[in-house]
């Protein structure tokens, strides 16, 4: 299965403008709207299919992190396995997650130290000695996760998540008519996503660190 390139249904270039895209959008749907076409059977399978497609590259938001996961045009195999895509793009989401937080972390140096300091209690509480313990790191990251994400970093993760969940259905990794099976890989990404973001805190937290 080749990845969906949204930009090629539209039959516009990554480099078009958001007025060139709505002209393309509303052009295609008025020759392929299905009371235009009464005798294709695949006339509404085309509809939407274009506004799958105008509903992420139609939006600047959406459009922009579609950019950013990479999922136009680039080259891929005629045939691809499901699970690969998939864990392509929880890949993609964890290293946002990780450089959002560690972003956060490196400008705050005196917040990385107290954590450092918690961190170091807490370890040394549970083996007896200090070390860089991920366990204990992993656990005190999702505990103060609430204190450092912000509503407009949430906002921002859930646009991440509903264009990678768009993608990913449109890919036939789950179907459009399951609602269970698009919770359960909403979920599964914002898993990879929360998973980024303790490792963005470690990652922090380790370059301070100096055992005692």
């Amino acid at each position: 299965m080749a990845r969906v390139d949204y930009y090629r249904i539209l039959g516009v270039s990554r480099e078009a403008s958001d007025e060139d895209i709505k002209k393309a959008y509303r052009k295609l749907v008025f020759d392929h709207h299905p009371d235009r076409n009464p005798d294709k059977a695949d006339a509404e399978e085309r509809i939407r299919e274009i506004n799958v497609a105008y509903e992420v590259v139609g939006d600047s938001e959406k459009r922009r992190t579609y950019d950013r996961l990479s999922w136009g045009n680039e080259p891929r195999a005629a045939e691809v396995d499901l699970g690969l895509i998939l864990g392509d793009i929880e890949q993609k989401l964890f290293e946002e997650g990780r450089k959002e937080l560690f972003a956060i972390l490196i400008k705050d140096v005196a917040r990385v130290k107290a954590e450092l300091a918690i961190v170091r209690e807490r370890t040394v509480a549970k083996q007896g000695y200090d070390s860089f313990l991920e366990p204990v790191v992993h656990s005190r990251a999702s505990e103060m996760m609430d204190e450092v994400v912000t509503d407009d970093m949430k906002q921002r993760s859930q646009r991440l998540i509903d264009v990678a969940t768009d993608m990913l259905v449109s890919q036939g990794v789950a179907k459009r008519s399951d609602e269970g099976g698009i919770r359960s890989l909403r979920s599964r990404l914002e898993e990879s996503f929360r998973k980024g973001r303790i490792h963005g805190y470690a990652s922090a937290l380790e370059l301070f660190y100096e055992r005692r």
